[in-house]
């Protein structure tokens, strides 16, 4: 049995003899018996075996040690210590044996020594709660969005278009890199897909052909940018998750965005209650509460200029002193979440600072863009109503420099069929690192990628 089972079905299976297999956490060895402290991933407590010298093969169970596999076959008691149960067993096993030079010993470990041991550090507790966490939260985002009877669509991995406009993409291609050194010619036209691909930053822009098919969408996937940046905040590989809604408009969508943010916050804490326990004690103290107050909380709503009004006028001496028309920092960030007590909407952006698919307000200086910014962690989301005129969408394009029969098939679909529609996009590990309260970002990522670190 799995220990879940058994602690759900404890009172039921008192008395019970039980099989059980997993791997030793911990290991109290006495003269006459000894205590093994057992995990098998099926849930984050461990279970609590007892042993005696009665054994026959108790002097090699007494010399098992941390890390080793195990097979338990005993009689399920309540626990006369600290548990509440355990089993006594009759019959133990070695299944795979773990040498004394086994990294990950029962005492607090640092994050930096455990990103160095990273294949193994799914196996302390505090990544145990963090990885349970990662899947209940995808979870979470897969039932909110089903529920409400979106379409989930696999954009593409490989593509030709820069969503962002940024040009950090990295290249994908099947050209004899050595023999273009030696050149110094690139010939796309004869490259695998006959032009310049790359690993996608963004899934919105094929993700919109379809939100003006089925009406509702979303994506959920990895993503890449080959940002050379080495903050706590910043991975090379990383995934998001974003949703684009026809005949939805920019009020429309921080309802949306405010509404998914609570359904998954209360669905992890109701999934994972120990593991959220957990970190509430040895990662962040009052996690609990900070993300309870989110969930009930009524997230607000302000224009950028009035932001930049507000900063500006606080008796704060800012490093980086905050400018009509220009982005916030993240000093600018954590003071207004501060000032209003709680997550911010900041809509109406500047329209030279964003994208050139956001739509145009009627000021013709901003856009119908929102920045979502909570507490401790700053931008989580961010998101627009899409420019739905082929017009103004066209001659935004040209203001930038950009070629729009590089993406006719995008600017088509103002041709054919155009509604109002908008969309957001959600980092996961940076909603990770808020809901888990861990501050670097390589420790929400399973394998992260980062400049100069590709292991596995």
């Amino acid at each position: 049995m799995e220990i879940r089972e058994i602690l759900q079905d404890s009172k039921e299976l008192l008395g019970k003899s039980i099989e059980v297999n997993g791997w030793i956490r911990n290991h109290r060895r006495q003269k006459e018996f000894g205590f093994i402290e057992l995990s098998d991933g099926s849930c984050f407590k461990h279970l609590q075996i007892v042993y005696d010298n009665k054994l026959t093969n108790f002097v090699e169970i007494n010399k098992y040690l941390v890390g080793s596999s195990i097979q338990v076959q005993g009689i399920l008691n309540e626990s006369a210590g600290n548990e509440d149960f355990e089993i006594v067993a009759k019959e133990v096993k070695l299944l795979g044996s773990c040498p004394e030079t086994y990294p990950i010993q029962p005492k607090r470990h640092t994050k930096e020594f455990l990103r160095e041991q990273a294949y193994l550090r799914p196996r302390t507790n505090l990544f145990q709660a963090v990885f349970r966490i990662r899947s209940i939260a995808a979870m979470a985002i897969h039932e909110y969005f089903q529920s409400n009877n979106y379409i989930y669509v696999h954009t593409p991995i490989i593509t030709a278009s820069d969503c962002e406009g940024a040009g950090e993409m990295f290249q994908v291609t099947t050209l004899d890199l050595e023999r273009i050194a030696k050149t110094g010619k690139v010939e796309y036209d004869k490259d695998f897909f006959g032009k310049k691909a790359g690993l996608t930053v963004s899934g919105q822009l094929e993700g919109e052909t379809y939100a003006l098919a089925f009406n509702r969408i979303y994506t959920f996937g990895p993503t890449f940018r080959a940002e050379n940046s080495n903050t706590k905040f910043h991975i090379s590989e990383f995934w998001m998750m974003e949703p684009e809604i026809s005949f939805c408009d920019l009020e429309g969508l921080m309802d949306i965005e405010e509404e998914m943010l609570k359904y998954v916050i209360k669905y992890c804490l109701q999934k994972a209650p120990d593991e959220f326990a957990f970190l509430d004690k040895f990662v962040e103290n009052g996690l609990l509460d900070k993300l309870n107050k989110l969930v009930n909380s009524k997230f607000t709503r302000i224009d950028h200029e009035e932001v930049i009004r507000i900063l500006k006028e606080a008796d704060v001496k800012w490093e980086f002193p905050p400018e009509y028309g220009e982005d916030i920092a993240k000093e600018h960030e954590r003071f207004i979440t501060e000032y209003f007590d709680g997550p911010v909407f900041i809509k109406n952006w500047p329209k030279d600072i964003k994208a050139f698919y956001m739509k145009q307000n009627s000021d013709g200086k901003t856009v119908a863009a929102v920045d979502l910014e909570v507490p401790g962690i700053g931008e989580l989301m961010g998101g627009s109503q899409r420019e739905e005129s082929y017009d103004k969408l066209i001659s935004r394009m040209k203001e930038l420099n950009m070629n729009p029969d590089e993406l006719d098939w995008y600017v088509n679909l103002r041709k054919y069929g155009t509604c109002i529609h908008s969309g957001f996009g959600l980092g996961f590990e940076r909603l990770l690192m808020y809901i888990t309260g861990m501050e670097n970002i390589r420790d929400v990522s399973s394998f992260p990628r980062t400049p100069g670190n590709c292991e596995f």
